[in-house]
């Protein structure tokens, strides 16, 4: 019988880290991360990691795992996230996967194959995204897979590379793995969306980012900046705006976090809009943790 898993997935902000652990603690749960960030050590203010208090009482995983120098691909991910549904499932708890990146979530959760990897392809192509620009590779990866390149937007390095190494390596178009296609877990899922509506998502995302400012996010990516990590770390909303604007005033340096992090927000629901398996819940009800529960209760059959 397939192992029980719940979720709790949405957009950055809106909500998905307090009302876990409220769900958790009702259903003698552990959560596991399916953030693509989180799992590189150093990135928590930027990343908006779980605080320490907040960890001891409710089991984590897939935080911290990784330094941000380490080269960490989605299948990567995919065994770590699917080991710890194993532990956490024999030991008689119920695996509570919890964020904001469909990818991982999808990764982990369904039937999904990776194409090989090459690093020296990816070396090459990293280097001319340096010396280029992501806009002239996406230019490129337009011709060879138009449906990749309408999926991945211009400035998206870390998909590009990704998409223009499957194409070197294997001679296929990057958009044909059509696993994506189904919606077929290998588990026994029960996923809670939460939503909120988008003008209080955005306040709630000013506010995170002023928190973030306010918290130390410059001295952060100061600090990551000095370990030379990988593009994909590189690639995390609010580490790329600093790391690509030295010197620029703090609240022209806020507008451009604050942009991004819309943007993904946008992209972010969309993604999730298009799982047909997924229940929604308003995050600005008062009762949402014990809706979510019961639903889990329910569509897991957990005594």
């Amino acid at each position: 019988m397939p192992y029980k898993v719940g979720a709790i997935v949405g957009a950055t902000a809106v909500g998905k880290s307090d009302l876990a652990v409220a769900v958790a603690g009702e259903l003698d749960a552990e959560i596991v991360s399916i953030d693509s960030m989180q799992i590189y050590r150093g990135m928590d203010i930027g990343t908006a990691k779980p605080d320490e208090k907040t960890r001891a009482a409710i089991p984590h995983h897939l935080f911290d795992v990784f330094e941000p120098t380490d080269d960490v691909s989605v299948a990567d991910f995919q065994g770590l996230a699917r080991a710890a549904i194993a532990d956490i499932t024999e030991r008689g708890h119920l695996p509570l996967l919890v964020g904001g990146s469909g990818l991982y979530h999808r990764a982990v959760v369904d039937d999904l194959r990776f194409p090989p990897r090459s690093p020296e392809v990816r070396s090459a192509l990293e280097a001319e995204i340096e010396e280029s620009g992501s806009a002239a590779l996406h230019d490129r990866l337009r011709e060879l897979d138009p449906v990749a390149a309408e999926r991945i937007e211009p400035h998206n390095s870390r998909r590009i590379v990704r998409a223009l190494e499957v194409i070197q390596v294997t001679g296929k178009r990057f958009s044909a793995n059509d696993s994506w296609d189904r919606y077929e877990s290998i588990y026994t899922l029960g996923v809670a969306g939460l939503t909120r509506p988008r003008e209080a998502l955005f306040e709630r995302i000013e506010r995170r980012v002023d928190a973030m400012l306010d918290g130390g996010l410059l001295d952060e990516v100061e600090r990551l900046e000095q370990r030379s990590p990988n593009l994909m770390a590189r690639q995390a909303l609010g580490y790329r705006q600093i790391l690509e604007s030295p010197g620029v005033p703090r609240p022209e340096l806020r507008e451009a976090i604050v942009r991004a992090t819309k943007r993904f927000a946008r992209r972010q629901e969309s993604w999730f809009r298009s799982d047909p398996r997924i229940v929604w819940f308003d995050a600005e009800r008062e009762d949402t943790a014990t809706e979510v529960v019961a639903f889990l209760r329910a569509s897991l059959a957990l005594t």
